[in-house]
């Protein structure tokens, strides 16, 4: 594990790193935030997995520092992330600010992120990952940072105050990574694709003895799915809306990581916590999916089926 040296603040150099896919809107939203920091970053980096490159504002397009790596047949998060950190690497740089197109950083969220690293960080707590409090600008709802329990990553609600607190994982969106955690092992999967990315990250980086941090008051807006409101026997339930691919890969990669991280009698409760899911899931296509048609609700109880299966298997490689 690499010896952690104290750097003042001015001297962090940051390359910013965004997923793109077929939004233009988003993307230029995001850009725009990230350009906005009261402390610059050195380089933007976009992939775009769309399959026609998306048109930038002219502002945008004038930065010198802004690269756009286009690539058409969507090479997925996990892929891009790890393109990034090589870019990252190569460039000098301290740190990779990660981000979903469709996530928009308050102007001195980078600040704080900073400070609180330089604050914490010593020999004796190595920092992985520096995470801002996400919040779902639809809903107004904390996207929750997640521990590991047993048989199941769970989110938990913020603690009350504005000191950073741990965390095994934080979405990647927003999230700080201390690219000196760059090593072999410590990578993100590329077999994940899209989802879970940050569930693999973190979890394999709190093993690693590093540290991952929350940040209460350094902010970030997020459209976390596509939320809607339900009448679930009386009470009013938001869930998530998501095509049959993000069904699959939800229940895939949820249900091969959980069973990797779960040991002895806890790998048993793992399996019917991942069928109770699946069942759940399922229920919730054919009773409140009401803008599905019968032929689109079909297509997404069998990838949530498929996703289930694979994940028990462990086959991660049909991407």
């Amino acid at each position: 594990m690499a010896i952690e040296r104290k750097q003042s603040l001015g001297d962090f150099r940051v390359v910013a790193y965004i997923t793109a896919y077929r939004d233009a809107g988003a993307l230029n939203s995001c850009l725009a935030a990230i350009r906005s920091q009261s402390h610059p970053v050195q380089q933007i980096l976009v992939v775009d997995n769309s399959p026609q490159p998306l048109v930038l504002n002219a502002e945008h397009q004038a930065d010198p520092r802004l690269t756009v790596w286009h690539y058409s047949e969507n090479i997925g998060i996990a892929r891009g992330i790890g393109r990034a950190i090589t870019y990252a690497k190569q460039s000098d740089s301290d740190f990779l600010w990660m981000f979903d197109q469709d996530s928009e950083p308050m102007s001195d969220c980078l600040q704080q992120l900073l400070e609180v690293y330089q604050d914490y960080v010593s020999q004796e707590f190595l920092i992985g990952i520096v995470a801002p409090t996400a919040i779902d600008q639809r809903t107004g709802e904390v996207v929750r940072a997640g521990k590991f329990l047993g048989d199941r990553f769970q989110g938990f609600p913020p603690p009350p105050g504005t000191d950073p607190y741990e965390c095994d994982v934080a979405i990647t969106s927003g999230s700080l990574l201390r690219l000196t955690t760059a090593q072999p092992g410590l990578l993100p999967d590329n077999r994940l694709f899209i989802d879970g990315i940050d569930l693999d990250h973190g979890i394999r980086l709190r093993l690693a003895g590093y540290h991952n941090l929350v940040v209460p008051t350094a902010t970030m807006f997020h459209q976390f799915g596509v939320p809607a409101t339900i009448n679930f026997f009386g009470r009013k339930k938001v869930i998530q809306r998501y095509s049959p691919l993000r069904h699959y890969y939800i229940c895939r990669n949820h249900t091969y990581l959980e069973l990797q991280n779960s040991k002895g009698v806890y790998y048993l409760t793992c399996i019917l916590r991942r069928l109770r899911y699946m069942l759940i899931s399922i229920g919730y296509v054919v009773l409140f999916d009401p803008d599905s048609g019968w032929l689109l609700k079909w297509q997404k109880i069998t990838a949530c089926l498929m996703g289930t299966l694979d994940g028990f298997s462990g086959r991660l490689e049909n991407n």
